[in-house]
């Protein structure tokens, strides 16, 4: 179960990260924020579509369990989306959200990705 549960949440950052890659200005789109420039497209491409390939990479060794790396790496990508919801939480006690969708749904999504993560360990 454990192992579903850690290949699940790296299926979804792999989607993340190649959604970032393909379609950086569409990424972004929902939270009203416009890429025009390739400077802006570099970094969604970078930030989302990079880490994203990168945590889903991580998380196929971690379920594979090969050389000892599970835990570090489930607790690493568990406490990166718990700072990711720390990070909106901030955010929306500065600016609150004008509707649930997209920035309310993200911070529940990445907190349960979270827990469910540190229950995996």
């Amino acid at each position: 179960m454990e192992q579903v549960v850690i290949g699940t949440v790296g299926v979804l950052f792999a989607l993340m990260g190649l959604y970032g890659l393909l379609a950086p200005a569409s990424l972004l789109a929902p939270f009203g924020t416009e890429v025009t420039s390739a400077d802006g497209r570099n970094e969604v491409r970078a930030v989302y579509g990079g880490f994203g390939l990168a945590m889903a990479l991580a998380l196929i060794v971690a379920a594979a369990d090969t050389g000892g790396l599970r835990d570090g790496v489930v607790a690493a990508v568990a406490l990166a989306l718990a700072g990711m919801g720390a990070g909106r939480v901030i955010s929306m006690c500065i600016d609150r959200p004008s509707r649930f969708y997209p920035t309310v749904f993200y911070l529940l999504v990445e907190l349960a990705l979270a827990a469910a993560l540190l229950m995996a360990r």
